[in-house]
């Protein structure tokens, strides 16, 4: 997931629909009942405008900024234009990011949200392949999202790759025959066959071993004003729904799959 170096933090359809828990867009004060800018991306199960709540990382997100007197407001974009405009200064922060140096030059990062992406490869059934050997995939074509932050093996690896827009491009280009592997969330790629991609059960399949795992967050800014205060107070927030149970109950009813 995108969530770019590192959420892949999250894929995305063109989406430019908002699903806002304030009506107001001003930036976030710090003050209680200020509203927090937020922006995510198409990365089913965790984020995705239809889902209830925006998905479970932002329904945590918001419940924790409400533990510490804030609101959010939050806007779905393709992945490569939330961070566009979140650079822009467009964005308080962004739901949705896994963590890597280069993006802590750019960013500062909570506690993470609790949710952990295991990310590894996606096959067709009748054409899969030995995972756990990087090296034996050299000359295939491998599907990722542009964007995406890929994990660190994997990059070393220096494997052949054809971005797209988002993972369900991805899956449907794998089903086609066009690539030979898909680099994917666990949970996004079950959840996408499920719900968008009825045609690809018993036909596409998650390999073993996945490569890694990652925690999300939601990360805000290093050059905006509010960044350092927005940052330690979700970071307060995610601590006491943390010691209160309630970070725990939110992942086990939103996030059964991991």
């Amino acid at each position: 997931m995108s969530l770019a170096t590192l959420a892949w933090p999250a894929g995305a359809r063109a989406l430019a629909g908002t699903a806002a828990t304030s009506p107001s867009p001003s930036p976030a004060t710090g003050a209680d009942g200020a509203t927090v800018r937020l922006v995510s991306t198409e990365f089913p199960p965790y984020t995705g405008a239809a889902l209830p709540g925006g998905g479970i990382a932002c329904e945590i997100t918001r419940a924790a900024l409400r533990q510490v007197g804030l609101t959010m407001s939050l806007q779905f974009r393709p992945w490569a234009r939330a961070l566009l405009e979140f650079q822009r200064g467009e964005h308080d922060g962004v739901i949705g990011a896994w963590r890597t140096p280069e993006r802590e030059r750019q960013m500062r990062f909570p506690s993470p949200l609790g949710i952990v992406n295991q990310i590894g490869f996606m096959a067709r059934a009748d054409a899969r392949h030995r995972v756990d050997d990087l090296d034996r995939l050299a000359g295939l074509r491998i599907g990722t999202v542009n964007g995406y932050a890929n994990p660190e093996r994997f990059e070393r690896a220096r494997l052949q790759v054809e971005p797209a827009v988002d993972d369900l491009a991805n899956l449907r280009k794998l089903l086609a025959g066009r690539i030979d592997l898909i680099l994917i969330d666990k949970g996004v790629g079950a959840h996408l066959i499920d719900t968008q991609l009825r045609e690809a059960v018993g036909r596409l399949v998650w390999l073993e071993p996945g490569i890694t795992e990652l925690p999300l967050y939601t990360v805000f800014s290093r050059t905006q004003t509010d960044g350092d205060r927005l940052t330690a107070a979700l970071t307060r927030g995610l601590g006491d729904m943390q010691s209160s149970g309630r970070l725990a109950e939110l992942v086990r009813r939103g996030a059964r799959w991991q």
